[in-house]
């Protein structure tokens, strides 16, 4: 198929007079044109774009390496916090992880176009569901700049549009790789319009792309509960997100206490600024006192502070009191509050009263007590027997994530390419009139 190249005014769109308004509104358009044409664009020249970004992104490995170095260096200079430093650093094995994120999603099936549920009717026509892109999909992210490129495969392969808004702290390392995005899809002859990453931080241009029904079809915001809470808030397009990741492991009597070990130390030691660490540890009692002090070891080894319940304080003197608000908190940092529950009905009632319906883990030895946990804890990611952090697209296997949703409506959980599309029905006949 043949695909127009890129105009002058997709190639040189630049916020040089100031004024945010216009131009969030040329992204848009830009955006909207382009994913006219990405609608057409076939598979093979989808994974073409994504084979190039990857050469792209290998090539300025340097150079991308070097703008992170800028940013943390002013992140640090700026108070940052190390949660957020955390997020914001880029290295060689991080590169390579986003780099083989874009073979992964290349490799994956495409889902455009996919037919579906096909059934004849009465009338002879036959009716069934086709899978399609959203169209134009705007990104708004706070440190990670990994989200850049993965955002991008993700929307590309889909077949659609992105507008990617990064934020103030990572700067240099977004424009870096975004100029590897801008010049694959060159490489390929797709418009630029494509994958657009907003050249300004000006707050103001988060307040338009929440406001341009006519150009974004959706918004997924990546950031603090207070962006997040903000998008929701004020949007005037539809938004996929999730506000909290107050992720929790249940450990059960019946649970094998090595694996408890690693699984509990895993699950809050891997990252510390990940939505999906475990921020709170459910300990059944009948195990606390065994569990409870090798664990507390394992803790300290990290420098983690404990916040525990009276139970928990009674088997760790060294366990600062747990207050209300530890139950609700979303730490990102090494920082864990402890329970001692009665059992699953209490550990299921606390995560129900506490949680955020991200991803909770119960760590067991009894079938029917894990399928208790998996049918009644109401999380977009429930996990049996190991760790909270496997909650990720590239260990789903959908190559890379857009995000994590923990709305119940269009997607759940990590989205990835089948989230970032929608469904319209199609119908084939052969000359039927409606009687």
């Amino acid at each position: 198929m043949s695909v127009s190249t890129p105009s002058h005014e997709e190639a040189h769109l630049h916020l040089s007079s100031g004024d945010v308004p216009a131009y969030m509104q040329a992204l848009g358009q830009a955006a909207r044109r382009s994913a006219s044409q990405l609608r057409r664009a076939d598979t093979g020249l989808k994974n073409s774009a994504l084979m190039a970004m990857a050469q792209r992104v290998e090539a300025a490995r340097g150079r991308i390496l070097d703008a992170n170095a800028e940013d943390l260096q002013q992140g640090r200079q700026s108070g940052l916090e190390s949660a957020l430093l955390d997020r914001l650093a880029l290295n060689d094995a991080r590169i390579d992880a986003m780099i083989e994120g874009l073979h992964q999603v290349a490799s994956l099936p495409d889902p455009v176009g996919e037919l579906s549920e096909m059934r004849y009717r009465p009338s002879g026509i036959q009716v069934g569901k086709m899978r399609v892109p959203l169209g134009v999909i705007g990104i708004i992210y706070e440190s990670r700049p990994n989200v850049t490129l993965e955002a991008a495969s993700l929307c590309l392969k889909s077949g659609n549009a992105c507008i990617l808004r990064g934020g103030s702290e990572a700067r240099a390392s977004n424009a870096a790789i975004g100029a590897c995005i801008q010049a694959a899809l060159t490489d390929v002859g797709l418009p630029l319009g494509c994958v657009q990453v907003v050249g300004t931080t000006d707050r103001a241009a988060v307040g338009e792309m929440i406001s341009m029904p006519e150009y974004v079809d959706v918004i997924i915001p990546r950031g603090g509960k207070s962006l997040i809470a903000r998008i929701t808030r004020d949007a005037r397009v539809p938004v996929i997100k999730h506000l909290d990741g107050v992720c929790h492991v249940y450990i059960d009597t019946t649970a094998d206490p090595a694996k408890a070990l690693a699984i509990a130390v895993n699950a809050k030691t891997h990252r510390y600024g990940t939505c999906n660490t475990m921020e709170t540890l459910l300990v059944d009692a009948p195990i606390a006192d065994l569990l409870l002090p090798e664990l507390a070891r394992a803790y300290a080894e990290h420098e983690v502070e404990l916040r525990g319940c009276e139970r928990t304080q009674a088997l760790l003197p060294q366990a600062i009191a747990a207050q209300e608000a530890d139950w609700y908190a979303e730490y990102l940092a090494p920082v864990l509050a402890i329970k001692v529950v009665d059992g699953i009905d209490d550990a299921i009632s606390h995560i129900e009263q506490y949680g955020s319906h991200h991803t909770d883990a119960i760590v067991t030895q009894d079938y029917s007590l894990a399928r208790r946990f998996m049918a009644e804890v109401d999380s977009s990611s429930v996990i049996v027997n190991a760790s909270t952090r496997f909650a990720d697209g590239f260990e789903y296997g959908l190559g890379a994530e857009i995000g994590i949703s923990t709305d119940k409506l269009h997607a759940r959980g990590p989205v990835g390419l089948e989230g970032l599309t929608t469904q319209k029905y199609v119908v084939f006949g052969d000359g039927q009139v409606r009687q």
